[in-house]
């Protein structure tokens, strides 16, 4: 039996390494902690999914009981992908649920991404699950719930596809590659996207959660290479990928050009705005300086936030944004969708652009971009990396625009900008440059080099 362990409760979600620090125990407790949290909510009812990891269904059962022995209802989705428990949240009349996905982690890990009573839980909610949990075993509880929830199972694999192509139109077909790295969307992608009208070809779309061929991570370009040969080899015109849990979306051009989240931002904002002139569209910290000079020229409003997937699903609920989008392949639509993070949805609005025109590589390579680094990490011990961007933000860059800190330090040129945010779920300094030259690029990651020595002088840098 795993002792519970307030590691494992992350900034965005739960997540931990099966055997080590989660297992069937810690997932009933999570069930139960939550479903408490419902029932406070005034709700009776919580939709659960799973991926394809081993742990899933052991972890899936534990998660059920718990909620159950809370006095909640339950209706288990089954295999699915995470927007699909969203899905299920907005049309079960279950305003909460909890998928059980390790994401794009490697397969010993697993986790809890949560939506309570319509919102994604991030921060202190989550922590309260903790103390919840801590607070019930030391008996400052009485046992919750008076009744024993119910179960029940629901196939929303029909109902899912048949609401994304009734919404999303092809101008013409198209053939296309797609790359499940044998996460969950494999079992979903290829039926949808024939379901609308394309030719299909499928790499890794078998679900297995010991991801035997690469590592389900767009974000990656190393494991978009099989995407980037497979259309070098076949006639399709375009390749995308998606992570473990079919949230995130990765986009390949034809040449083999990797169209960053950022960069399909602009396509979407553009898209977006001819219905809603005027509107806000949230992006993160980390996107490409060129994307709210694009937003702007396309009527728009740009408005960059922190990080991370619940806090962008917050402010667009706040702010009423019809579009937001995350550097790591996160997208919301709530134009014509519900406001949660979709990567199959977000492919399907994609193709919808695309097919507009003859040549959709060329329409995605045209759009503006810099020289710029992936993510980089600073590793480093725990809690360092806060006491770290502490120090940055006192420091002198010389030659700045200005200075953004709403998430971490983003100190912008006029010819580029560098990023250094700490990571929400790991001891890292995450970082990011752009800049119009190499030479630009190389003077950036010079002077965050030099304030990052005079604070930390041992620090590892990963440039």
């Amino acid at each position: 039996m795993v002792a519970l362990s307030k590691s494992i409760f992350k900034a965005y979600d739960i997540r931990g390494v099966v055997g080590t620090t989660l297992d069937a125990g810690v997932a009933h407790q999570i069930g139960q902690a939550f479903g408490m949290a419902v029932l406070a909510k005034g709700e009776q009812r919580a939709v659960i999914g799973r991926d394809g990891r081993l742990s899933g269904p052991e972890l899936a059962s534990a998660l059920a009981r718990g909620l159950q022995a809370a006095g909640v209802d339950v209706i288990d989705l089954g295999v699915v992908a995470t927007p699909m428990v969203y899905y299920g949240t907005k049309v079960l009349g279950a305003t909460s649920g909890i998928m059980v996905t390790g994401s794009h982690n490697p397969p010993d890990y697993n986790g809890f991404k949560m939506v309570l009573a319509g919102e994604a839980i991030h921060g202190a909610t989550i922590t309260a699950l903790y103390d919840s949990i801590a607070a019930h075993d030391r008996g400052a509880h009485s046992e919750p719930g008076q009744r024993q929830g119910a179960y029940s199972t629901h196939d929303i694999r029909a109902d899912y596809l048949a609401r994304i192509i009734g919404d999303v139109k092809l101008a013409r077909p198209i053939k296309l590659a797609v790359d499940c790295g044998n996460g969950v969307a494999g079992a979903f992608a290829g039926d949808l996207f024939r379901g609308m009208g394309c030719d299909v070809v499928e790499l890794f779309c078998e679900v297995d959660g010991n991801f035997p061929n690469h590592h389900p991570d767009p974000a990656h370009p190393e494991n978009l290479q099989d995407l980037i040969r497979s259309l070098r080899e076949t006639d399709a015109e375009i390749g995308i990928a998606f992570d473990g849990d079919g949230d995130r979306l990765g986009v390949v051009t034809k040449d083999g050009q990797i169209i960053y989240p950022d960069r399909q931002m602009m396509l979407f904002a553009a898209d977006v705005l001819t219905r809603h002139p005027g509107a806000q569209i949230l992006y993160d910290v980390k996107c490409t300086r060129h994307l709210a000079p694009y937003i702007a020229s396309h009527g728009g409003v740009p408005l960059m936030w922190k990080t991370g997937h619940s806090l962008v699903k917050a402010k667009l609920r706040e702010t009423g944004a019809p579009l937001g989008g995350e550097m790591s392949g996160h997208i919301f639509f709530s134009d014509r969708w519900y406001g949660f993070d979709d990567g199959l949805y977000a492919g399907a609005r994609l193709l919808e652009l695309l097919t507009r025109v003859g040549d959709p590589s060329a329409l995605l390579n045209a759009l503006p971009q810099s020289d710029s680094t992936p993510e980089l990490h600073l590793e480093l011990l725990e809690g360092e990396n806060v006491v770290l961007i502490d120090k940055l933000r006192h420091a002198q860059f010389p030659g700045h625009e200005r200075i953004i800190t709403i998430d971490g330090l983003r100190v912008e040129y006029p010819d580029g900008f560098g990023l250094a945010r700490s990571s929400n779920t790991t001891p890292v300094v995450v970082m990011r440059f752009e800049a119009e030259t190499p030479q630009a690029l190389a003077r950036i990651q010079a002077e965050f080099k030099r304030v990052i020595v005079a604070a930390k002088p041992d620090a590892k840098l990963p440039f």
